[in-house]
């Protein structure tokens, strides 16, 4: 696979410490509230990504965090902890907040066919990791404590900025937020690993350390959850474009100087979903979540198609306009898998000759859109509809779009509703005294039409439309019913 990475600036080969074997590391959500669908579009592509990896035959063990204390409202590790301020806004402790906003990020994944990963860890359950790792840090000169704090010191790193590229004075913290200034600070990149004096009062959740009584920076916990469950070696990092600066900087800095060494090989980001006024955040304008389009009939999976659709490098803009020609999009795909006939043996060499294509443009820097190409390539082929069928499936191992699901309950439905009507026909011609010469006209019909003597299967029905009796052909057969 070619990847781009954040880390060179260029589309590379995706190469492993451990051949066939994948560690993926993907920021996870801070859970003070719903996921609104910005977010879930980073994470629908990460589940992209790792469905590719293991298409190409790669192990994946994924792994993510959850915050559940530390992420302060600004990234320069200024204002209010998150999940304190959404314990406010609804009146409960944080660890009820953490627990039901957790449950609801996953059941949101689960309507857009996200995998939930391998390795789920909230942040709360590693106080002991996050204090042995600021230790170690203190004790090899990275750390210093000012203020009651514990910061970690940029200046000791020498390529601080290396996901960035900016030079110092060039400095802004988080894409969302100014730079604040702390007066503990040596260098203003300066991040704090441990709160030993809480900016807040009534902050909830401390833990007692070696510097008393506190809790972790944000920064710190993704690198120690990592290291916990992934060693020291890490191939693949994810998360959205403004996780790179200062988030993802910081994880850099703390565990190469942890470590000793190089961390991470390759930084995977997905860039923005935007409405149409700008960035979508959770502070503004109507809160767009599944549970939201839903409400409003939309299919969580034709989302999902309609961020597919789109490289996940460009940023993408949302409108209802949009998401309507992808549920016109998506239902008329399932409505054409849906009429394929699934009989026939399955051609291997046109299944091997679309995992080729496979890998050669849904492999090329993750471009799904080339994948949905795919699937309408497949469909017009003049092969077996169980080679379409093989075909299709291997596909959406990659894309999970459900898509022979949803088809066969469509062709179900249909069948099902076609069998009413017969029975309903049937009943209603019961007592019909021609019934039984119009049934043998239509089998005398489809005789004919299946010899291929057309103009005998017209003449059947012109003489019973004479006689008042109009024939519709379906799949399933065909049926009459008197004028």
């Amino acid at each position: 696979m070619k990847l781009y990475n954040t880390l060179t600036k260029s589309v590379v080969p995706f190469v492993t410490h451990t051949e066939g074997r994948v560690e993926m590391y993907t920021c996870g959500p801070t859970v003070y509230h719903y996921a609104h669908i910005g977010n879930l579009r980073t994470y629908m592509m990460e589940d992209v990504l790792e469905r590719y990896l293991a298409f190409e035959g790669n192990t994946v063990n994924r792994v993510m965090n959850i915050t559940d204390v530390g992420h302060l409202t600004s990234d320069a590790d200024t204002g209010e902890d998150k999940m304190l301020k959404g314990a406010k806004r609804e009146h409960k402790t944080v660890m009820e907040i953490a627990a039901f906003y957790r449950d609801a990020f996953f059941e949101d994944c689960r309507k857009l066919n996200i995998k939930k990963p391998d390795t789920v860890v909230p942040a709360t359950a590693c106080i002991d990791d996050f204090i042995r790792t600021i230790e170690a840090l203190l004790d090899k000169g990275f750390a210093y404590i000012a203020g009651g704090n514990i910061y970690f010191d940029t200046s000791k790193v020498k390529e601080y900025y290396t996901l960035t590229s900016h030079a110092a004075e060039d400095l802004k913290v988080g894409v969302r937020d100014d730079v604040s200034e702390d007066g503990n600070k040596r260098n203003k990149s300066d991040f704090v690993l441990w709160f030993t004096k809480s900016k807040f009062d009534d902050q909830e959740l401390k833990w007692d350390s070696p510097w008393g009584v506190g809790y972790p920076g944000w920064h710190i916990e993704c690198s120690c959850i990592s290291m916990a469950n992934q060693g020291e070696y890490l191939d693949l990092h994810c998360g959205g474009v403004d996780n790179i600066f200062p988030h993802h900087t910081n994880e850099i800095a703390q565990s190469e100087a942890y470590l000793g060494h190089a961390w991470c090989t390759h930084w995977f980001h997905v860039h923005h979903l935007n409405d149409e006024s700008g960035k979508m955040s959770k502070s503004k304008g109507e809160f767009l979540t599944v549970s939201l389009l839903e409400s409003k009939g939309y299919d969580p999976l034709a989302y999902r198609y309609f961020c597919l659709e789109s490289h996940y490098r460009k940023p993408l803009t949302f409108s209802y306009e949009g998401l309507d020609n992808a549920v016109k999009a998506y239902d008329k795909l399932v409505n054409r898998i849906a009429s394929i006939v699934p009989e026939g043996e399955v051609d291997a060499a046109i299944v091997e000759k679309y995992r080729g294509e496979m890998l050669k443009t849904v492999g090329n820097d993750l471009n799904t859109a080339m994948g949905i190409t795919l699937l309408y390539n497949i469909l017009k082929e003049k092969v077996s509809g169980n080679t379409k069928r093989a075909v299709i499936a291997m596909i959406d191992s990659v894309l999970a779009l459900s898509l022979l699901d949803k088809a066969d309950a469509k062709r179900a439905e249909a069948e099902a509703a076609a069998r009413a009507k017969a029975e309903a026909e049937a009943a209603l011609h019961a007592n019909d005294p021609e019934a039984e010469a119009i049934e043998a006209l239509i089998r005398e019909r489809a005789e004919a039409k299946k010899a291929k003597n057309f103009a005998r299967a017209d003449e059947i029905r012109s003489e019973l439309l004479a006689r008042g009796i109009v024939l519709t052909d379906t799949a399933q057969g065909t049926t009459w019913a008197r004028q």
